[in-house]
């Protein structure tokens, strides 16, 4: 027993000196493992404290040299900004192959190995003869509907490519009485095309403020500028960094004062210097003699507490001074203050002001501002009125507002962008092509659908149409869906007030935009129709006012984007539980041709582009009068998997003159785009 026992205990003692030899093994290599691991981490810490300080001093650099790279910056010039009228040709596809005809030995050589009598023989003829015709039938017909579509897509095309002429050609007449403006000396277009040429300017870093407000004296051929100059902030207080391993932090070694002050004080001259220059660079039509600079900052006067601009810099420069200057090669301070006998603060850190030059309100004529603050007492431009340079810069100014960066596109061929713009977000952003049209009447659809084509022949990730008038049905529909983005004129207007920009619709008082008319009271005799279903699907339901099959307007398709009708007789409206959409209905005062209200429901693609209607159930439209009392209750017909619209039911008036109810059920797999085409809403 007792050898037995100690060979047990021999063969335990072993395993557990095994089992140790193993963890301390195992505890060794995790050992290892956390050493290479927490070396990995310093290493990457150290490698990112550089990148970080190499940033900076990139940034720095950038500051440094900011006047030596804006000189060589390519000048702004008029023919940049010409149109070339040459289109992308007509290119039909598929369609311009004519429908290969069929022969008839294609079908009689079915035949040819049999042996068979002479009735049989005949009768195969004949079968080969039918198949034949049936065949040259099918492809005759088939060939009849390519020439029809052909047909109609070059006159789709034709229609397109006069529209695109038309604006080419528009464009490029108003350049040359922009020109002619020019060499006169109209002192509204030499303050636009100068501010232009400052905007459209690839010589400043995106981070630099382009506020301007100027004015041109005509008698001695100044032109006067307030330019808005970077904050201190925009050099950075550090120096560099360094990952310190005993504490695990990152420690940020700060840039002496002194020289922080001395980068400021310098980049603040170069900005002057370099504005003097784009201005007298740009002058092709030689209507400057001189300029008058006063750089400033929007910030709290230090002495009363308010916001002011507080002038910073300011220069009067010659033309025939500032000529023989050799900007690349010059101290910018010293070049600003004893060269040219301009000002400079000594302690811009502080915001100790300097006395500025002439001021654009001293000339004594019109001031004209881009990227200031909306509300500061200055008359709101009329965007109708704009010139279209201008036009195309406040909107690019809008985009840099708004986070991003946007250039005006400055060559002939511009493929129909008028913008470039990028977006900085990781996840969302991308590039951007811009159209704007300073359109008056509505934007046709076949401007959205051009837009579409544009963004994927750049391979952009988004297009965005802007306007000054307003989008139809069509266009909405046409852009559901798809990386595309319209912008109404109330929006754009909108936008530049929130943003710190000016802009209004036409008439009015200055600095109030136009305002839509307001919508008509609702009717005491309107009824609401509250629409309800199970499931969570997530649906746009809408309205179409028709004659038989065909809605009255685009006007007359009610919808998000389009909320009532011109009469007001239908509109969208807030719902209330249990309802998940509704519409008010006053049957009155629907238009006299009007004999059917459609109501229809739709996929929202937003919400969910790969949703079909399979979950839209025990749909119901409540009727409720005036006062909210429920009137009855009507049933319409369920969704079916894979149709993403549907038609709930309709309206229609009676010889008498009442409304009744008719179900519908008709679904369309195409979405609401193929219903409306059924409705003859355009969304080409």
């Amino acid at each position: 027993m007792s050898r037995r026992a100690g060979g047990v205990i021999g063969d335990w003692a072993e395993a557990q000196r095994r089992m140790q030899q193993t963890q301390q093994i195992q505890q060794g290599q995790a050992e290892r493992r956390l050493r290479e691991q927490r070396a990995a981490d310093r290493q990457y810490r150290e490698a990112e404290a550089r990148r970080r300080t190499e940033r900076i001093e990139a940034e720095v650099a950038a500051l440094q040299g900011l006047l030596a790279a804006g000189c060589r910056a390519p000048a702004f010039r008029m023919a940049g900004l010409v149109r070339s009228e040459q289109l992308e040709p007509f290119a039909p596809g598929t369609l311009a192959h004519p429908v290969p005809m069929p022969q008839l030995h294609q079908f009689q050589q079915q035949s040819s190995g049999w042996t068979l009598g002479s009735n049989r023989r005949a009768q195969a003829e004949r079968e080969a003869h039918a198949r034949y015709t049936q065949a040259w039938q099918a492809a005759h017909a088939a060939e009849a509907q390519r020439q029809q579509q052909l047909a109609a897509y070059r006159q789709q095309y034709d229609r397109w490519a006069a529209d695109q002429l038309a604006g080419i050609r528009a464009h490029n007449s108003g350049l040359t009485a922009l020109a002619g403006a020019l060499r006169a000396g109209d002192a509204d277009v030499v303050v636009q095309y100068f501010s232009a040429a400052l905007y459209a300017s690839t010589a400043w870093p995106e981070q630099l403020p382009r506020q301007v407000a100027a004015a041109y004296d005509p008698g001695a051929r100044q032109l006067v500028l307030d330019w808005e100059l970077p904050g201190y902030a925009v050099v950075p207080e550090a120096k560099s960094v360094r990952y310190v391993q005993s504490t695990g932090q990152d420690k940020e070694t700060a840039r002496p004062v002194g020289r922080r002050r001395a980068l400021y004080r310098d980049l603040l001259a170069q900005c002057v210097l370099l504005v003097v220059h784009e201005l007298y660079a740009a002058d092709e039509f030689g209507v400057l003699d001189s300029v008058v600079v006063n750089g400033f900052v929007d910030a709290h006067d230090p002495v009363t507490g308010r916001e002011a601009q507080l002038v910073l810099a300011t220069v009067s420069a010659a033309r025939s001074a500032f000529e023989g200057l050799r900007l690349e090669q010059v101290s910018a301070v010293d070049c600003l203050v004893e060269g040219l006998r301009g000002q400079l603060s000594a302690r811009p850190d502080q915001l100790t002001a300097v006395r500025p030059g002439r001021r654009p309100d001293e000339v004594g004529g019109g001031v004209v501002s881009h990227g200031g603050h909306a509300g500061d007492g200055q008359d709101e431009p009329d965007l109708f009125e704009m010139d279209p340079i201008a036009f195309e810069n406040l909107v690019a100014e809008l985009f840099r507002a708004m986070g991003m960066e946007a250039l005006t596109t400055q060559r002939s061929g511009d493929g129909g962008v008028d913008i470039e713009a990028n977006d900085p977000s990781p996840i969302t952003g991308g590039r951007i092509v811009v159209q704007v049209k300073r359109y008056r009447n509505t934007v046709s659809p076949t401007a959205v659908r051009d837009l579409y084509g544009t963004v994927q022949d750049k391979g952009a990730n988004k297009g965005v149409l802007v306007t000054t008038a307003s989008f139809g049905p069509g266009s909405y529909t046409f852009a559901n869906g798809k990386p595309l983005e319209l912008v109404p004129g109330d929006k754009l207007v909108e936008l530049l007030h929130q943003y710190g920009l000016r802009g209004r619709l036409g008439g009015g008082p200055a600095g109030i935009p136009a305002q839509r008319a307001p919508e008509p009271d609702p009717s005491p005799d309107h009824n609401v129709l509250g629409m309800s279903w199970s499931g969570a699907v997530a649906l746009d339901v809408c309205a179409l006012v028709c004659t038989g099959r065909r809605v009255l307007s685009e006007d007359h398709f009610v919808f998000f984007n389009n909320p009532g009708t011109p009469d007001g007789s239908v509109r969208t409206r807030a719902h209330t539980a249990p309802d998940k959409a509704a519409l008010e209905v006053t049957f009155e005062a629907l238009p006299r041709e009007a004999d059917r209200l459609v109501l229809v429901a739709a996929i929202d693609p937003e919400a969910d582009p790969h949703a079909d209607l399979a979950g839209f159930t025990d749909a119901r439209i409540r009727l409720l009068d005036a006062a909210g009392a429920e009137a009855g209750q009507l049933e319409v017909s369920d969704g079916r998997a894979g149709e993403t619209a549907l038609v709930l039911g309709s309206f229609r008036r009676r010889a008498n003159g009442d409304w009744d109810f008719v179900i519908g059920g008709k679904g369309y797999r195409g979405g609401l785009e193929d219903l409306l085409r059924e409705y003859g809403v355009d969304v080409a």
